[in-house]
């Protein structure tokens, strides 16, 4: 087998077998195959797509190239959550714990926040104490104690997507769906869920910029679960603008700690998209029927503050503090030098918002990285105090800043004036959900 027959032969259209796809993948990793012709590769991939066949065997090439983690011994449906990214996005420390209050088993390996989006392990790290570099077994030990637990990934957790993913960004071939879904897929088959509901996101702070490309993402992703012998659901949600007010990592994680203690009301977008999530996480449980007996169970749990036990559990077994898990706690948490209000410079209506310069003013302020070496600063970030669609009148607040270091807060404050859009009122706003696929 010949790496320039299979770039050829998928140049031309043509679908790759099973044992040419593994062949490449194990190649590639173990460097036989130079990074000249995986790049040929990716882009005739591009190109020319793959079916759906095809990305469920690169899946699971890229799966079995590293390490896997067995959960066959915890209790019950192992379901896992994942989000394609976003600003805001704080609903893994609000639907985990939930989830487990109601009789899930949550095991979780989650990823750091790189540019503009935001990751669940930064936030967790912004309370402190908290260790998230767990030994698979404390990890597990935790999940059976608990019923939830979220780490780190591992080392050597699918060391393929890891290479082709440094490869991809460099020769722009990001943007192919069946590339994309295999590299989801195949970090959540390693860590061993048997089921996984995705949040895949659209618009402005999203990969994906229009409800068609999302859709056929989800689409994909559901049918290779099946493929794979796994139950996948996929909800697609609105990117557009945050999804929470908060964006920052002890900000989002405060506003996950006020939703929990039952503090944001229903009808907010986050705690609608929670619900959602939750809400397709005990119905692949088998924890629930319907949606609306999903429902009911979660908000049972948050009014009953059972939800807020179970995160407050979880972060003492990380060796956090968990005793900071409250409204007043958490604002410990987001003290910073200043709070600078960005006013708006004319009355009008939100008409639309930039959900990616929004992240990028919270990154420049030290909320994010623009390389993974990059250290952040957990206090700082912003509160939005508009969604699109709300009036506002000149010299309010469309939002506020949290800053310690004054040499960025000139950057910050022009970012989110060209983030926010005022002017006649919109004729519609995009809906929070677009769609579940089942």
């Amino acid at each position: 087998m010949r790496m320039v027959d299979i770039i050829e032969k998928k140049a031309a259209g043509e679908a790759l077998t099973t044992e040419e796809i593994h062949f490449v993948v194990e190649g590639y990793v173990a460097g036989r195959i130079p990074d000249y012709q995986m790049s040929a590769l990716l882009m005739a991939i591009v190109l020319r797509d793959m079916d759906e066949r095809e990305a469920a065997d690169l899946t699971l090439a890229m799966m079995r190239s590293g390490d896997t983690v067995d959960l066959s011994d915890l209790p019950g449906v192992k379901v896992d959550k994942h989000s394609s990214g976003g600003v805001g996005d704080t609903t893994t420390l609000v639907v985990a714990p939930l989830v487990a209050a109601c009789g899930g088993t949550v095991a979780k390996m989650s990823g750091r926040g790189l540019a503009f989006s935001g990751g669940t392990i930064d936030k967790l790290e912004s309370i402190p104490g908290v260790n998230i570099a767990q030994p698979i077994e404390r990890f597990k030990q935790i999940v059976r104690k608990t019923g939830v637990c979220v780490i780190g990934q591992t080392g050597n957790l699918v060391p393929a997507d890891k290479k082709m993913y440094a490869l991809r960004d460099v020769t722009g071939t990001v943007m192919s769906v069946p590339l994309i879904a295999s590299s989801i897929m195949s970090k959540k088959l390693a860590a061993g869920a048997d089921a996984i509901v995705l949040d895949v996101k659209v618009g402005s702070g999203a990969f994906m910029k229009t409800v068609d490309e999302a859709k056929r993402l989800a689409t994909l992703m559901v049918k290779m679960g099946k493929l794979l012998k796994r139950e996948v659901v996929a909800v697609v949600t609105d990117m557009n603008q945050p999804l929470g007010l908060s964006v920052g990592n002890a900000l989002e994680a405060r506003e996950a700690v006020q939703l929990l203690s039952g503090m944001v009301p229903e009808g907010d977008a986050l705690y609608e998209v929670c619900m959602l999530l939750g809400t397709q996480m005990l119905r692949l449980s088998n924890l629930a029927q319907t949606d609306e007996e999903a429902r009911k169970k979660l908000k049972t749990a948050i009014d009953s503050g059972a939800g807020l036990q179970k995160l407050r559990a979880m972060i003492h077994e990380l060796g956090g503090d968990e005793t900071l898990l409250t409204p007043d706690g958490m604002d410990s948490l987001c003290k910073v030098k200043q709070l600078v209000p960005v006013p708006a410079e004319h009355g009008g209506y939100v008409r639309g918002m930039q959900a990616e310069l929004i992240g990028r003013a919270a990154q420049v302020l030290g909320a994010g990285r623009a390389t993974k070496a990059d250290v952040i600063d957990p206090a700082v970030g912003l509160v939005m105090h508009k969604r699109v669609g709300d009036p506002v009148k000149q010299g309010e607040a469309i939002c506020t800043l949290y800053v310690n270091e004054d040499k960025a807060l000139s950057d910050a404050v022009e970012t989110m004036r060209q983030a926010v859009e005022i002017g006649e009122k919109p004729e519609q706003v995009a809906p929070m959900v677009y769609g579940v696929v089942r």
